[in-house]
């Protein structure tokens, strides 16, 4: 059980209350997640799994994509519907053309301030904490990047939209920004995400279908195996020896009329297909290990 499982996060939970769920399904304490997702939100949650968790910082600042739907009229404290009116509650339908033009403001690159109501920490104090505790919260606006942004229905005051954008974007703070920016408040009501990296909602499985792949001893049915992550590394099967000698932490040779140029990353393959290892380039067609699985 080396790899990455993709679970289709139900609304209400948190992202730990998923990964607790998890550990006790697959039966280890070795599982964390690629990129937390707020308990209103549903959807793409990609699990490691086993010796698969050292691999997650090479996902740390993978591409997310989502579908929401923001509601303008008024604002609240957390930007999303389980917070509490910041602003006077307006009948507002927003003209289509408009609300295009404002979208426009957040494609592209831009400085995005978190939600007070977020896990960045303050002083080493998640914010959330000092928010819940009436304290005051400063946060440093962030450069994001914002690949994408749609609307994709309008109904109302509620606008459908699609957003790709990059590893650490507040989907939450881009709704709240656009009711500043039209001037009548707006909070996201809903939000579900169709893809974090490489991992896919069409991948993912419900809670539901996961335990019962545990109650039938099928959970490996669900994972993606270790092997088969991170495919835009090239790869190279090494003999038992250097299997050995890269666990030791010793430079590797790779055949260099089997592999792209100048790639940076390798990832280094058993005789029988398991990985072993990822590595770094240190010489022309010599690689260093440096994460071992």
């Amino acid at each position: 059980m080396d790899g990455v499982i993709v679970v289709d996060k139900p609304m209400g939970w948190t992202s730990h209350d998923v990964v607790a769920k998890m550990r006790r399904l697959a039966a280890t304490k070795k599982i964390g997640h690629l990129g937390t997702l707020d308990p209103m939100a549903t959807g793409v949650l990609p699990l490691v799994v086993g010796r698969a968790t050292r691999l997650a910082p090479f996902f740390r600042l993978s591409e997310k994509s989502y579908e929401g739907v923001i509601r303008f009229g008024y604002s609240t404290d957390s930007y999303d519907a389980t917070g509490e009116p910041t602003s006077p509650i307006q009948e507002v339908v927003p003209d289509p053309a408009v609300l295009d033009q404002a979208m426009e403001r957040f494609r592209g690159p831009i400085q995005q301030v978190p939600p007070a109501v977020s896990a960045k920490k303050v002083g080493g104090v998640p914010a959330y904490a000092l928010a819940r505790k009436n304290k005051p919260v400063n946060l440093a606006a962030v450069e994001v990047t914002i690949h994408d942004f749609q609307l994709l229905a309008l109904e109302g005051n509620e606008a459908r939209v699609s957003v790709r954008c990059s590893s650490g974007t507040y989907l939450r703070s881009i709704a709240h920004d656009m009711g500043q920016t039209l001037g009548c408040g707006a909070h996201l009501c809903e939000l579900r995400r169709t893809s974090s990296g490489p991992f896919l909602l069409a991948q993912a499985r419900t809670i539901e279908q996961l335990t019962e792949l545990s109650v039938d001893g099928r959970m490996a049915e669900a994972l993606i195996p270790a092997a088969e992550l991170l495919p835009e590394f090239p790869s190279q099967q090494v003999d038992a020896i250097t299997e050995a000698q890269i666990r030791q932490g010793r430079d590797f040779h790779i055949n260099p009329f089997r592999m792209l140029q100048g790639s940076q990353y390798v990832k280094a393959m058993s005789e029988t297909g398991a990985l072993i290892a990822i590595g770094e380039a240190a010489l022309p067609n010599i690689y260093h290990p440096v994460l071992v699985l």
